[in-house]
């Protein structure tokens, strides 16, 4: 069984990252920078290769600074469901800080609460709660 885990390319992993911790709670787990990793002293050494947070309760998110130039909304939404409404809300309301509300969280005909935001990122995401 293989396990899942969302890679984001960013303009500012870092500030991403914090933002992600700051609307969904969680920590900062490790960050490498070019320079680390490879040893060589180039005009990206201090850019992040790699970077890991977990978020809303231990998922993994993975991200890393674009050497190329960046191009936020790729077609992938992250979905993230919580038990209850209240936490679903929390975080939807936090993520949508300085983005854009796609479809508000509201109960949804198949029994769900659900809703889509862009946020400042240009990450797509679904949020979702059981009813």
């Amino acid at each position: 069984m293989g396990v899942l885990r969302p890679f984001l390319q960013s303009e500012d992993a870092r500030t991403q990252a914090e933002f992600y911790i700051e609307a969904l709670g969680g920590e900062l787990v490790s960050v490498i920078t070019f320079g680390q990793a490879t040893g060589t002293d180039f005009s990206h050494k201090d850019k992040v290769m790699h970077l890991c947070v977990h978020v809303a309760g231990g998922n993994a998110i993975f991200m890393a600074d674009s050497l190329v130039p960046y191009t936020p909304d790729s077609g992938i939404a992250l979905n993230l469901t919580f038990k209850s409404v209240e936490e679903a809300r929390d975080a939807f309301t936090k993520l949508a800080v300085g983005g854009h509300i796609s479809e508000s969280l509201e109960l949804q005909p198949f029994g769900m609460y659900y809703g889509e935001l862009i946020d400042r990122y240009g990450v797509s995401w679904m949020i979702a709660a059981e009813a």
